[in-house]
């Protein structure tokens, strides 16, 4: 039985977009090689079909939460939620091109990505001096107490 999210593109679909209801069963065949990964959930999963590989690589595998399998092109894909009596959810998984999910070149991960972290902090530390810079000025006036009001006998120390 085939679920609706099997018509979904993955260039579409955010990454753990896919679910597969408990019940149902799904099938897949990538012309390229392709990555399952599963972010919450248990499944069955059956990989068969034309493969180059070792024999050893097709057949039944369990795949929980950050697993990722690597499917070949050509190969045929059959999965399955595992039922278990404490979690009736969903299955969340991602399938995209093995391509799309490449590793990041040595530039992205040394200097694009801190570049981006370095932003998101100096943005972090402007709103945090402003928030700082506007409670100090609500503070006024209680730093100069006593101006612009009379003060009582008692306050200003005439008894």
């Amino acid at each position: 039985m085939s679920h609706p999210a099997a018509s979904l593109s993955a260039r579409r679909a955010p990454i753990g977009a896919w679910r597969l209801h408990p019940g149902h069963a799904m099938s897949l065949s990538p012309k390229k090689t392709a990555v399952l990964r599963i972010f919450c959930g248990q499944v069955w999963v059956t990989l068969g079909g034309p493969y180059q590989g070792a024999p050893n690589e097709l057949g039944d595998r369990f795949l929980g939460p950050g697993d990722v399998l690597a499917v070949p092109p050509g190969a045929q894909l059959v999965m399955e939620p595992v039922a278990r009596p404490d979690d009736a959810g969903p299955v969340h998984f991602d399938w995209s091109d093995a391509a799309a999910s490449a590793a990041p070149s040595r530039f992205a991960r040394e200097v694009a990505s801190p570049a981006r972290e370095l932003g998101a902090a100096l943005g972090q530390a402007g709103v945090a001096t402003a928030r700082v810079l506007r409670g100090l000025l609500g503070y006024s006036e209680f730093l100069a107490a006593g101006r612009g009001r009379v003060l009582g006998p008692y306050e200003a120390g005439h008894w």
